[in-house]
């Protein structure tokens, strides 16, 4: 049981549909939903070098592309988005907490998190420190008291960005950034902490170990979920392989199956699978969440005029550590109880169980969007200024002019005409109420 919910990062869909859980259930008022911005680490400082640009110059576009993806994907605005560089005094009380406190210690510029002093480390990943610190890439320096020792504060050279500290300009380390805007926003303790398995150790481990030993409590968050990693086509993604797809590619590009893919299907196909499992991304698996949103969407449009109502069983489901695999599959029953074509057992459930097929759709409709899926959107009829738009968008993809094409589908994109390329090279779209 989850008291007074509030939620710190996670990968966005996973905790999108937890955060839509939540609210009906406590109260919108209750639930704080906090999506952090990390706008200051050794990538973006290299870009400023390059660039010299500020920071924010730099992060902010960045961040507004990355907030346009996530309202692709039907992700609700977070409570809060804080940028780590917003809470930087915050970041410096803390460190000065964790020194006065013995947890950590001034060498060479840098301030150090000291491993030893923290009882317990290693419990989250379930693991003692001589075995994370023997799968983990740890930075050799001399200054180090013990080899896992992490940092908090980094000195900067001329050329970088920086803020004055007791301990001399510098920057924030990325564990502590975390703990600070979760402590400033959430409190010394909250309820739900999420993220990806990679970052169990050492973000999160770390993030723990600031946490309770800069407060002096037992524990940093009540509960921790951690989503599986990506696979495309059965191997896990990685830059490497060069099977590493952005949302963005996803979304605009032909990269991924030789077209692009609307938010709503991509957000189908990761809810088919449950959040710690490995969620594979494949073309058949697209084409398949591309087909059962259609007749998801059928179901509901033959009842015109409902009103979407929440389904028990949908909630239940996503009750039981957010089994998004079986609220999905019970959509599908749904919407076969609405179509007629799926009958309840004679003498089976109780009445209240067994609802029209206008009562369904109702259901289906309502149920769905606490899983971010909105049944209500059309295929309509443009305009001829917007057929004329396709007709130039489709020449500038058989021209490969990429760039043109994407500028065109962000300028229907803006209008709420969201554009479907098929593999046969024809195009359809919806539009977003």
């Amino acid at each position: 049981m989850l008291a007074r919910p509030s939620i710190s990062g996670g990968p966005v869909i996973v905790f999108d549909v937890l955060f839509r859980l939540l609210r009906p259930v406590y109260g919108a008022e209750h639930v704080t939903y906090v999506r952090n911005i990390t706008d200051v680490d050794d990538k973006i400082i290299a870009a400023q070098r390059t660039s010299g640009e500020p920071i924010e110059a730099i992060t902010t576009p960045t961040t507004k592309a990355y907030e346009e993806d996530m309202a692709a994907l039907g992700c609700l605005r977070p409570t809060l988005e804080p940028r780590a560089t917003h809470h930087i005094a915050e970041m410096i009380a803390m460190i000065a907490a964790l020194i006065e406190r013995g947890h950590a210690y001034a060498a060479e510029g840098h301030v150090l998190f000291e491993v030893a002093t923290m009882p317990g480390y290693g419990r989250l990943s379930g693991r003692n420190t001589d075995e994370l610190l023997a799968g983990a890439r740890v930075e050799v320096a001399p200054y180090k008291k013990g080899a896992g020792d992490f940092v908090l504060w980094k000195p900067s050279a001329a050329d970088e960005p920086g803020w004055d500290s007791p301990w001399g300009r510098g920057r924030p380390g990325w564990h502590i950034e975390c703990s600070a805007m979760s402590m400033s926003i959430l409190g010394e303790t909250f309820d739900i902490h999420g993220g990806g398995q990679d970052l169990i150790f050492p973000h999160h481990e770390n993030e723990i170990a600031q946490s309770r030993c800069a407060h002096g409590t037992p524990v940093m968050s009540n509960v921790w979920m951690h989503n599986g990693f990506l696979q495309v086509e059965g191997e896990k993604m990685s830059k490497s392989l060069g099977n590493f797809f952005t949302i963005n590619e996803l979304l605009r590009t032909d990269r991924f199956g030789g077209r692009s893919w609307p938010g709503e299907v991509l957000r189908l196909a990761m809810l088919k699978t449950h959040y710690r499992q490995p969620i594979d991304w494949t073309v058949r698996a697209l084409e398949e969440a591309e087909a059962n949103l259609a007749s998801l969407k059928r179901a509901v449009k033959k009842h015109a005029g409902i009103t979407g109502k929440i389904s028990d069983r949908v909630v239940a489901k996503l009750a039981d550590d957010l089994n998004t695999p079986e609220a999905v599959h019970t959509l599908f029953s749904l919407a076969g109880y609405a179509n007629g074509t799926l009958q309840y057992e004679r003498g089976g459930a109780p009445a209240a169980d067994n609802p029209t097929q206008e009562q369904a759709a109702s259901l289906l409709l309502g149920s769905a969007l606490i899983l971010g899926l909105d049944l209500s959107s059309k295929v309509v009829e443009l305009n001829d200024a917007q057929n004329q738009l396709i007709t130039a968008r489709l020449a500038a993809r058989a021209a490969k002019n990429w760039a043109e094409s994407d500028r065109i589908r962000d300028e229907l994109a803006a209008q709420g005409i969201i554009l479907k390329d098929n593999k046969d090279g024809t195009t359809t779209w919806e539009v977003k109420r």
